[in-house]
C-alpha cells in the first residue's frame, strides 16, 4: 500500500514541476539586434559595414560569406562589431563553414565576447590575455591526448591568464565538446550561444543533421564583462583551412514577466514595463509559490502515511 501511494504522489510532482518549467521557458522573449548581425550583401554602397569592422586576411564576397582566411599558410583575418554588447541576456546564432581539401588542415577560428575590440595577436588571430570569453574551434591536434579533434572549448580569460596554447587550451578550458565531421559539410552549419547573465552560457551546434541541434556544453554561474564587444576570427600556420562567416544573427532576451532581463529601450514593451505595474510578474511569483506550496503539502502527506502505516505494523508484529 505504501509503495502504492508513492506511485501515485510522485508523478503528481513531477508533472507540477515539469509544468513550471514549461511556464518559465515559454517566458522567454526575444528582441533581433541589429547592431550585431550580419547577413549578405554585407557591405553596404560605400564597401563599408556600418555596424562591423573587419581586417587581416579577411575577404567578403558579398553574395556568399565573409571568409576570415582562405587555405593559404600564416593567414589571420578578423570581424568584430563596432559598438559593444549591452544586452543583460543574449543568444548569438551563427552561420559557418570550415572547409578546404587534403587530410591536413588548420589551425581553427574563434568567436570572441570581450571587454576590447580587435587587435590581432596569437591566439586564433587575437590577441592573448584578454577578458570575456573566447569560444575557440580547434581544428589541429597540437598536445591534447585522449581528446577526438576538432575541438570546441570555451574559456573566460581575466586579461592576464595567457592561453595554453602548447597544450590546445587544457589549462584554461572552462567547458568543451568534440565536434567530429564539423568540416566539409554539405548543409549549412550553425553555432548556437545563448547567455544569461551569471547565471547561465549554453553552447549548441548543428553540423551532424540537418535541422537537429546538438548539445555542447552548459555552464553554470557565468559572469562575461558588462560591456563587450561580439567578434570572430581565424587562423592558419604550415597548415591551413577556409574558415567562413555567413550570417550572425544577435537577440536579446528577456522575460515577459520581467523577471530575466529588460527589453530594449525604444520598445514598446519597454514603455509599457517603465511606466506600468508589472502584474504579471506578480501572478508568476504567486504560481511558484502555490507550486512549491502543493509540492511541500504532497511529500508531508506522503511521509505522514507512511510513518502511521510503518508504526502500525510494528504495533502488530509485537502481539
Amino acid at each position: 500500500m505504501l509503495s502504492t501511494l508513492f506511485a501515485r504522489v510522485l508523478p503528481l510532482l513531477l508533472a507540477a514541476f515539469t509544468f513550471a518549467e514549461d511556464i518559465d521557458k515559454t517566458d522567454i522573449k526575444t528582441i533581433p539586434l541589429r547592431t550585431h548581425s550580419l547577413t549578405n550583401p554585407y557591405l553596404d554602397s560605400d564597401l563599408q559595414s556600418r555596424w562591423f569592422d573587419f581586417g587581416g586576411s579577411t575577404v567578403i564576397r558579398a553574395d556568399q560569406y565573409i571568409r576570415l582566411t582562405g587555405q593559404h599558410q600564416s593567414e589571420a583575418g578578423w570581424l568584430f562589431s563596432r559598438v559593444p554588447l549591452t544586452a543583460t541576456n543574449w543568444e548569438v546564432e551563427v552561420e559557418f563553414k570550415i572547409h578546404g581539401s587534403g587530410t591536413l588542415f588548420g589551425d581553427g577560428m574563434a568567436m570572441w565576447v570581450t571587454k576590447d575590440r580587435a587587435e590581432q595577436g596569437t591566439v586564433f588571430g587575437m590577441k592573448d590575455k584578454f577578458e570575456g570569453l573566447g569560444l575557440f574551434f580547434d581544428t589541429y591536434k597540437n598536445n591534447r591526448p585522449g581528446v577526438v579533434f576538432p575541438y570546441i572549448m570555451a574559456m573566460v580569460g581575466d586579461g592576464q591568464t595567457a592561453y595554453d596554447s602548447g597544450n590546445d587550451g587544457k589549462a584554461n578550458e572552462l567547458a568543451g565538446c568534440s565536434a567530429r565531421g564539423i568540416r566539409n559539410v554539405d548543409f549549412p552549419t550553425r553555432l548556437k550561444v545563448t547567455y544569461f547573465q551569471d547565471k547561465e552560457l549554453t553552447v549548441d551546434l548543428l553540423y551532424k543533421k540537418e535541422d537537429e541541434w546538438t548539445r555542447c556544453f552548459q555552464i553554470p554561474n557565468t559572469k562575461l564583462p558588462a560591456v563587450s564587444y561580439l567578434g570572430f576570427s581565424a587562423e592558419t600556420g604550415e597548415l591551413s583551412d577556409n574558415h567562413d562567416i555567413v550570417s550572425v544573427e544577435t537577440r536579446n532576451l528577456y522575460s515577459i514577466s520581467g523577471r530575466t532581463g529588460t527589453p530594449p529601450a525604444g520598445t514598446k514593451d519597454y514603455s509599457r514595463g517603465k511606466y506600468k505595474t508589472d502584474k504579471s510578474a506578480s501572478s508568476g511569483s504567486w504560481f511558484w509559490f502555490f507550486v512549491k506550496l502543493l509540492a511541500l503539502g504532497l511529500l508531508v502527506v506522503g511521509a505522514y502515511v507512511g510513518f502511521t502505516m510503518y508504526r502500525t505494523k510494528r504495533i502488530r508484529d509485537r502481539f
